[in-house]
């Protein structure tokens, strides 16, 4: 018999399976959740699954009617731009402080992941590049030396990521142009800098999904 520690650890196996496909848009805003289906393709039973969906439901990023009604959350504009202003303040502090702290394999790995995200945008996979997207910002998290701060991140991504990756392509040089800006002044530890292109990237770079969201509204 399963003990109730080994089905903690088993509902947070899943429960971080799942933010991992949410964080890289493999589920886009509105897609159905089926508890069986996902505990099939994971190998458990159903009461992790449950579990852990339960859980991104606090998280809002899923919505948890029933069993048999879970969804993917859909933002709206208002949702989403005020998702953003909180981001907003929080990502120019991780990236001051990664300016400041970067190391040349810190740079090195930004550059990397900047030249895969041409890679799959030029072979048109929106989902890999917005996944990369993701992976960038996280890396200036990560780089920040903020744990508390990238829990805190991590959370509102999960809501932000299936809508990025649906919109990933549509919003096209949008979405990467402005993360040279910010390579760019990682490179030169400038802090000041830094934080004008991570506002930029933001504002400018969320534009589009603004303008996509409108549409979905208008019905058009």
């Amino acid at each position: 018999m399963q003990s109730q520690q080994e089905g903690k650890k088993l509902s947070d196996m899943v429960y971080d399976r799942l933010c991992e496909a949410l964080l890289k848009g493999h589920y886009l805003p509105g897609k159905r959740l089926k508890i069986r289906e996902l505990a099939e393709e994971m190998q458990t039973s159903v009461t992790p699954v449950r579990d852990a969906i339960l859980r991104l439901h606090y998280d809002e990023a899923v919505i948890y009617n029933s069993p048999r009604s879970i969804h993917v959350t859909s933002l709206s504009r208002a949702r989403y731009e005020e998702i953003r202003k909180i981001r907003l303040p929080l990502e120019v502090m991780s990236a001051k402080a990664a300016a400041q702290y970067a190391t040349l394999s810190d740079v090195s790995a930004l550059e990397s992941l900047i030249a895969e995200n041409e890679e799959a945008m030029a072979e048109g996979d929106g989902v890999r590049g917005a996944a990369l997207n993701q992976q960038f910002h996280f890396k200036l998290v990560e780089m920040s030396a903020m744990p508390v701060l990238y829990g805190v991140l991590r959370r509102l991504w999960l809501q932000t990521s299936p809508l990025i990756a649906h919109g990933y392509l549509e919003a096209g040089r949008a979405m990467i142009d402005h993360h040279y800006e910010v390579l760019e002044a990682v490179r030169n530890k400038d802090v000041e800098a830094v934080a004008i292109a991570v506002e930029r990237d933001l504002t400018l770079g969320g534009a589009p999904l603004v303008r996509m969201l409108d549409k979905v509204s208008d019905g058009t």
